[in-house]
């Protein structure tokens, strides 16, 4: 496990959740992220870009700290890894995802929503878990319960999370980072509307401080 990429992402504490339809909007949205003072970014797996914008933001912002999400199997967590793929979130807990990404010592953050499956995860010795879908799930008073019987694990809860909810998430001591998407809509990357997202990062960056 990559504690270094643990440790940025709660440094940083928004992860920036990226559908990207078309892997030449990598480049330009890797940028608009950097210059709002958020080098970080989840590309999820749900488009066949993603596997190629992965492998432009790790080449083209190597400063960046980019991740691979919505992995559900084996070959997609192989495919991100091979991209380059500095972390892998899950929607949920594949215990094929996550014993690939620990033997090849990646970070990974496998989703979780009842006490069984963060139970799951702590049999891995996984320090932080994604909350998810965080907004469906009983959002931050569902976190709150589940971390009483586990006090040493720690939660990311990504859905549903803006720029009206964020920090009283993020005042919860046990969750380390946020992921939301309200900044890298796909209105605005498939419109081309870069200037909007690295505005709409930069007060995202404040909100947070």
């Amino acid at each position: 496990m990559d504690m270094d990429v643990m440790k940025k992402v709660e440094e940083l504490k928004i992860v920036p959740v990226v559908k990207l339809d078309r892997a030449e909007d990598a480049r330009p949205l890797a940028e608009a992220l950097c210059a709002g003072g958020l080098p970080v970014a989840e590309v999820t797996f749900r488009t066949d870009a993603a596997e190629e914008s992965i492998r432009i933001m790790r080449k083209e912002f190597p400063e960046m700290l980019v991740g691979a999400g919505t992995v559900t199997n084996l070959d997609q967590v192989a495919r991100a890894v091979e991209a380059g793929a500095q972390f892998i979130v899950s929607p949920g807990m594949s215990r094929a995802v996550v014993e690939y990404a620990l033997e090849k010592g990646i970070a990974v953050f496998p989703g979780t929503c009842t006490p069984t499956e963060v139970m799951m995860a702590m049999e891995y010795q996984l320090p932080v878990v994604k909350f998810f879908s965080a907004k469906q799930y009983g959002g931050l008073g569902t976190i709150k319960a589940l971390a009483a019987p586990f006090p040493s694990m720690r939660f990311m809860p990504t859905g549903g999370i803006n720029a009206d909810n964020i920090k009283e998430y993020l005042g919860f001591d046990k969750i380390v980072a946020c992921g939301g998407s309200w900044m890298v809509k796909d209105a605005y990357i498939n419109a081309g509307e870069f200037d909007k997202i690295r505005e709409l990062t930069e007060e995202a960056v404040k909100l947070v401080k």
